[in-house]
């Protein structure tokens, strides 16, 4: 494989995505930072496929354009990344459009019961028994110049995985799991994953109470802080720290001065201008409406006592299948489907749908159904059929 130098240039970068154009497919990594910062700061980006690979310099004065294009635009060139989510979010970030088509390995090694979630290491040991050089894994790769056991390092992500994607690609067309796949890269391709609703960032903040008011609050709040945070590209925690906004929503201080009591505010807070703007955000909060209001537990007052005992019983059945078929059970199916199932919902549930329900989703209804139980036979556990359905 031919290994470019570092590509600064943007005539180089737009020869190389010329020739990646025409290609069946390619590898593609990022480097970035996003400690100190709302947005990730993108350092690097490497690419290859099965003839050439190259890192690119965003941070220049490059023209991406090419690349970018190249990313989004072109659909005949399927675009392959390991644990993808971040590097696709830049992307979208840049563009606002995801990669695609794209192919993730590690959810494809989900389909070939190599684990839920693994590493880039560990598949890469796996196929090619190759063990990946960690020096260089917490550079700081916004400082310039990056020496060449950083490039080194960073290309390699691009190179084993274009060794590495072919072989998989067989396995899945051996084993005709190629199609389970459809699905869960169409999901990983949905822009709506990447997008950063400020009206939505309050259902990342954990709040015990479900009062309409206190919800309300909490919206106008992580709305507000989301958009501060944007505003001076720093990390939501910088502005504001989750378990105060959920206090603040909570106990809402009376005054703007009362901020300067509240724990994990500086005492400033109580006059300064960014008080000030929590303080409006605070007085234009309304009551959540009920038909925003997040869903209860289904565990605990939908599935009762014996519900959650059916449930337990579908992920023990879940457990069983998973091995049974060799792949990672999260795949199968999700802790809240089987939870639905349990409580008697039987519509729009990936489960009893397509090859979830050929490999699992049967299973699992006739379980519910009084159709299947378990029996132990030479000290292990196995599934029964019974006569006929229990009334």
């Amino acid at each position: 494989m031919h290994i470019h130098g570092l590509i600064e240039d943007s005539a180089a970068l737009a020869n190389l995505c010329a020739r990646f154009a025409n290609k069946p497919y390619i590898c593609v990594d990022t480097e970035f930072m996003r400690e100190n910062s709302y947005w990730p700061e993108l350092c690097l980006i490497q690419i290859a496929d099965d003839e050439e690979a190259a890192a690119i310099d965003p941070m220049g004065g490059i023209d991406m354009q090419p690349l970018l294009d190249l990313l989004v635009a072109n659909e005949d060139v399927l675009k392959v990344f390991h644990a993808g989510g971040q590097d696709i979010e830049i992307v979208y970030n840049l563009t606002g459009k995801t990669p695609h088509p794209l192919f993730d390995t590690q959810v494809a090694a989900m389909a070939l019961g190599q684990g839920e979630q693994i590493g880039y290491s560990n598949l890469v040991d796996t196929y090619l028994g190759i063990t990946v050089d960690k020096g260089a894994r917490f550079t700081d790769w916004s400082r310039r110049p990056l020496d060449k056991r950083q490039i080194d390092y960073a290309i390699c992500d691009v190179t084993y995985l274009s060794e590495i994607f072919p072989r998989m690609l067989e396995k899945l067309r051996k084993t005709g799991r190629g199609a389970w796949l459809d699905q869960e890269m169409e999901r990983l391709a949905d822009p709506e994953n990447y997008r950063n609703d400020p009206d939505q960032a309050w259902q990342r903040v954990r709040v015990s109470s479900r009062k309409p008011e206190v919800l309300g609050r909490l919206k106008a709040l992580a709305r507000w802080r989301e958009l501060e945070a944007q505003g001076k590209d720093l990390p939501r925690g910088r502005i504001i720290k989750d378990e105060t906004l959920a206090d603040l929503a909570g106990n809402p201080p009376r005054k703007q001065g009362d901020l300067a009591k509240v724990r994990g505010l500086s005492p400033a807070w109580g006059g300064n201008d960014i008080g000030g703007r929590l303080m409006a955000a605070l007085d234009g909060a309304t009551a959540m409406s009920s038909a925003e209001l997040p869903p209860r537990d289904d565990r605990k007052p939908a599935l009762g006592k014996d519900g959650a005992l059916v449930a337990d019983l579908l992920k023990l059945l879940l457990k069983i299948r998973a091995k049974e078929i060799n792949v990672a059970a999260r795949l199968l199916a999700r802790s809240d489907d089987l939870e639905a199932l349990a409580a008697g919902v039987r519509k729009d549930l990936p489960i009893l749908e397509g090859w979830r329900f050929e490999q699992f989703g049967r299973d699992a209804l006739e379980l519910v159904e009084g159709q299947l139980g378990f029996t132990v036979r030479n000290g292990k556990l196995k599934m029964t059929r019974t006569e006929e359905p229990s009334s």
